[in-house]
């Protein structure tokens, strides 16, 4: 049975005029968006700020992770050429001064996507010269080629989730591999990248395995850190064990800080591109 949000993660719902905007402006280009494939809770706040998280490379995904509302289908239609152009049309139309890009999983590719994202943060620098670009990319199944053919583009983030603890990932993520999620992360830090990596809380880990997780994320190089309440989609995925207080991500985004990150956002609504310009301001150097 589903759990009923606590009194901590409601908040009432901004003025859709804007939301709606950002939304048909999205439909006429043919872009999708990591916000409503997800289900983000934060959709509508980010549309009303007019900000979004653009999903490339299809609106399907190739795994199939318990957490996560994105279709899953084993061929995804074949990347669009034309898709970079216009998602940097639609930033220059949003205003953007941060474009964040994200990707369905695409093992079906020999590289996974990596030339699309490379040729998105190439078209976005042609349109918006002076926008900061922030890439959320799976693993590529660590291939070195991949990595390197994103890093070369040189986005100002390079995030990859490492999503929950060590325990959780054979359940939770059991195409992915956390060994493999840090590899990665400790390749793009050491190519000199600015790296950023999240966790989702309250999917039945304990504190001495986030504080193991944490401590592997900076081990591996990752300056800046998200954390936040994670939310079943629906009653298939994997069960929401508990919903942790606001205080609690006070004390473990104090416990990162001290362990070195950089930056830190740590609350239930919080999300790897929720305010993520806000955090690169504040991140600092690698």
């Amino acid at each position: 049975m589903r759990q009923r949000l606590p009194s901590w993660f409601r908040r009432p719902l901004p003025p859709g005029a804007e939301g709606g905007r950002v939304k048909r402006l999205l439909g006429r280009h043919g872009l999708h968006t990591v916000c409503e494939g997800a289900k983000c809770p934060n959709r509508a706040a980010c549309w009303h700020d007019s900000a979004a998280a653009f999903l490339i490379l299809g609106d399907a995904c190739t795994r199939d992770c318990r957490f996560c509302a994105i279709p899953h289908e084993a061929r995804p239609a074949p990347p669009d050429p034309d898709e970079p152009a216009r998602l940097a049309e639609v930033a220059a139309a949003m205003g953007l001064r941060h474009v964040v890009v994200t990707s369905v999983t695409r093992d079906d590719l020999p590289d996974g996507g990596a030339a699309h994202f490379a040729a998105v943060v190439r078209a976005v620098r042609a349109r918006l010269p002076n926008a900061t670009v922030e890439l959320l990319v799976p693993d590529f199944q660590e291939n070195p080629d991949a990595l390197a053919a994103v890093l070369a583009a040189g986005p100002d983030i390079f995030n990859h989730n490492l999503e929950t603890v060590e325990r959780l990932h054979p359940f939770v993520r059991p195409q992915a591999d956390y060994r493999r999620s840090l590899a990665v992360l400790r390749r793009a830090a050491a190519a000199g990248a600015r790296t950023k990596s999240g966790l989702m809380l309250g999917m039945g880990e304990t504190d001495g395995e986030l504080r193991a997780a944490l401590r592997d994320l900076r081990a591996a190089g990752v300056a800046l850190l998200t954390l936040g309440q994670y939310l079943a989609p629906s009653s298939a995925h994997h069960p929401v064990a508990r919903f942790v207080p606001p205080a609690e991500f006070d004390r473990w985004r104090d416990e990162a800080l001290e362990m070195g990150f950089a930056c830190v956002a740590a609350a239930p609504h919080v999300r790897s591109s929720y305010h993520a310009e806000e955090l690169l301001a504040h991140g600092g150097a690698p």
